[in-house]
């Protein structure tokens, strides 16, 4: 464990530390705590110093504790998955992709305090700050592959949000393909983006599908933060703000873990028609006009809600229906 990292974990509960205590817990000099302040700092972390009292965390975080997940997961679940936490990582979905594939029916499950290089779809970084946000990957393999396995994205969207419900998330809604949004009904009913899903496949002839889904949310955004998001193109919102208690993180990462195991064996089984009611009552997109991009160029039309097998419905302005397997969707403005 490195000095920053213990220094977090003794700063997490929100309380003063005295740095003579941060020093004398971690056997170092007062100079080396400061030292490892300022690098948690450069990491994104707000950290308050009194002086002649002590730093403490302007808002407490829990760090990500394996043995704490472990335990909260259902006995039936917990049995199946190996749960991992590592302090950096530059992608979680590429340390477990580099990894040998998975037994079928088994998972492994990677958190990464700090995330250098995470990706959304189509190569965008995804920006991840320390203690403000929840960077997870699931690793598990399907033999034989299921039939409707480029729905997954959907299903896996399907079961997040119900996880983040049960930890008290109002008003979350699903934007196609892999976006978790929220409506600012006080900035003209922008979507703003909570979080997203990363479906990444390895599949090898005649062997089993090796699956690697990565999920990034937003647990709480300072203005600094929003603002270095959308510098990279994205109108960003955060859980903490629809009543989510972004310092609870294993209690988060449990909620995520036992509803995606869950719905990955769900879907190993049966589809993606078990979760096809839930995603269209989350459909943000259903009756809005937007416009789509993908490799046959760019469309508009008005968005129908999603076929049987995920497709996205796009009515176009001569009346047809035409079925998008995969894209970039953005909604159009008025006079747009």
């Amino acid at each position: 464990m490195t000095l920053a990292q213990e220094v977090f974990r003794r700063l997490a509960d929100g309380e003063l530390h005295s740095g003579e205590a941060l020093a004398a817990a971690a056997g170092v000099t007062r100079s080396a705590v400061w030292k490892a302040i300022s690098q948690l700092r450069e990491l994104g972390l707000a950290i308050e110093a009194q002086t002649n009292r002590g730093y403490r965390l302007v808002q407490p975080s829990e760090p990500f504790d394996a043995a704490v997940i472990r335990n909260g997961l259902p006995k039936e679940i917990g049995s199946l998955v190996d749960v991992r936490v590592c302090w950096e990582t530059s992608s979680t979905n590429a340390a477990l992709l580099a990894e040998p594939p998975v037994t079928p029916g088994a998972f492994v499950v990677l958190l990464a305090e700090n995330q250098t290089g995470g990706r959304g779809r189509r190569g965008r970084a995804w920006r991840a700050a320390l203690g403000d946000s929840l960077c997870v990957s699931i690793a598990t393999s399907f033999e034989p592959l299921p039939r409707d396995l480029p729905a997954l994205t959907l299903a896996i969207g399907a079961c997040v949000r119900a996880a983040l419900e049960d930890c008290g998330a109002r008003e979350l809604a699903l934007k196609w393909p892999n976006d978790l949004v929220v409506r600012d009904l006080e900035h003209g009913n922008d979507l703003r983006k909570l979080g997203g899903i990363l479906v990444e496949l390895r599949a090898e002839a005649g062997g089993p599908g090796y699956v690697v889904i990565g999920i990034g949310l937003n647990l709480r955004l300072g203005d600094e933060a929003r603002e270095a998001i959308s510098a990279l193109g994205t109108v960003a919102g955060d859980l903490e703000s629809i009543g989510v208690d972004a310092a609870t993180r294993n209690r988060l990462a449990t909620a995520l873990i036992d509803h995606c195991v869950r719905g990955l064996r769900q879907f190993g089984r049966e589809g993606f028609a078990p979760f096809l009611a839930d995603w269209r009552k989350a459909d943000v997109l259903q009756g809005t006009a937007v416009r789509v991009s993908d490799s046959s160029g760019e469309r508009e039309g008005v968005a129908r809600g999603i076929d049987a097998q995920g497709a996205l419905q796009l009515e176009i302005a001569d009346g047809r229906c035409l079925s998008i397997i995969g894209g970039e969707v953005t909604v159009r403005r008025r006079g747009a």
